[in-house]
């Protein structure tokens, strides 16, 4: 007999059930997630999961709950699940640290929602505008043969049996008029970004690191594509999660369960102009700088990259000095 069941037979009283706080969180905000949520979830769904994934990652339960809720109601809104199951997203514990009495200190674990390769992908599908999006890796037993210029091409074969390491990703994109768009990295421009993110050596660059290379292969390529506005937000939460920065989706009323969505997005450049003012903003070396600069490149031209170039420059003034 269970220790309640026996308190139950001495005192003739039924033992109270402890109320969980988070689970009454996600009970107040299901209203507002059912409006978010696409047809094919519901906030019965996106609750039992957001507690699955705290169980299975205890961490979680020491974030703030306005983290917590603004994470889950981002989710609902983009309509990804997070958690392993799908793939599509991932909640992970990040210490927030600062300077107290001149040491540096965690002061609190924010909650950050990092998109998953298949989470990105389905977005795109959800567009309209794409036709089919996919994202391979190619590993150093494969065929792969890919030209640039003016008759842009791409040939993967993979190789029976063992395929070896990981060299390249890729992903290609089947636009609704006809066109096809394909981004290319290497496996030494995937470990760069991968050695800028907060998240380097832990959670899914650490479990999952060849969907996590096929996940960045993607995320360059949508610079190019005519992206939704879930596409964008999707981008700028990823891009905020690898530069270790608080995401802007913390606007849940813990009182009363309230959910502010953050502005839109005008259009997508601007995703990138943050990020990139960030980590300019966090450089402490020249080399990281060149490696920013490199990354710069894929940028459209026009005033945002003018004043990050800027940025870059005044940043290298200050490290030499």
């Amino acid at each position: 007999m269970s220790a309640s069941a026996l308190k139950v037979a001495a005192t003739g009283r039924a033992v109270a059930k402890k109320e969980d706080p988070v689970a009454s969180l996600i009970e107040k905000l299901k209203p507002q997630m059912a409006l978010a949520l696409p047809k094919h979830l519901n906030p019965e769904r996106m609750g039992r999961i957001m507690l699955t994934e705290m169980r299975r990652v205890p961490k979680l339960a020491e974030c703030g709950r306005d983290s917590l809720m603004g994470a889950l109601m981002m989710c609902s809104q983009l309509g990804l699940e997070p958690g392993n199951g799908l793939g599509h997203a991932y909640l992970l514990p990040f210490e927030r640290r600062a300077k107290v009495g001149g040491q540096w200190q965690t002061v609190g674990i924010d909650c950050q929602l990092i998109i998953g390769y298949r989470g990105m992908i389905d977005l795109a599908r959800r567009s309209g505008q794409i036709v089919s999006l996919a994202a391979r890796a190619v590993h150093a037993n494969d065929h792969f043969v890919y030209r640039l210029g003016l008759d842009e091409t791409i040939e993967h074969i993979p190789a029976d049996g063992e395929r070896g390491e990981l060299t390249h990703v890729y992903a290609v994109a089947k636009l609704k008029d006809g066109g096809v768009q394909f981004e290319v990295m290497s496996r030494h421009d995937v470990d760069k970004v991968r050695l800028q993110s907060k998240a380097k050596d832990t959670g899914p660059w650490t479990t999952h690191f060849d969907e996590m290379a096929k996940k960045t292969a993607i995320r360059r390529l949508f610079k190019y594509l005519p992206v939704s506005i879930e596409m964008q937000r999707a981008v700028t939460l990823d891009e905020q999660a690898d530069a270790g920065i608080l995401q802007d989706h913390n606007v849940v009323d813990m009182e009363t369960g309230e959910y502010t969505p953050p502005p839109e997005l005008e259009h997508s450049p601007s995703v990138s102009f943050d990020y990139f003012s960030n980590v300019i903003a966090q450089a402490t070396d020249l080399k990281t700088l060149q490696e920013i600069g490199e990354s710069m490149d894929a940028l459209p031209d026009g005033a945002e990259k003018e004043a990050l170039a800027a940025a870059l420059l005044a940043r290298e003034d200050e490290i030499t000095k």
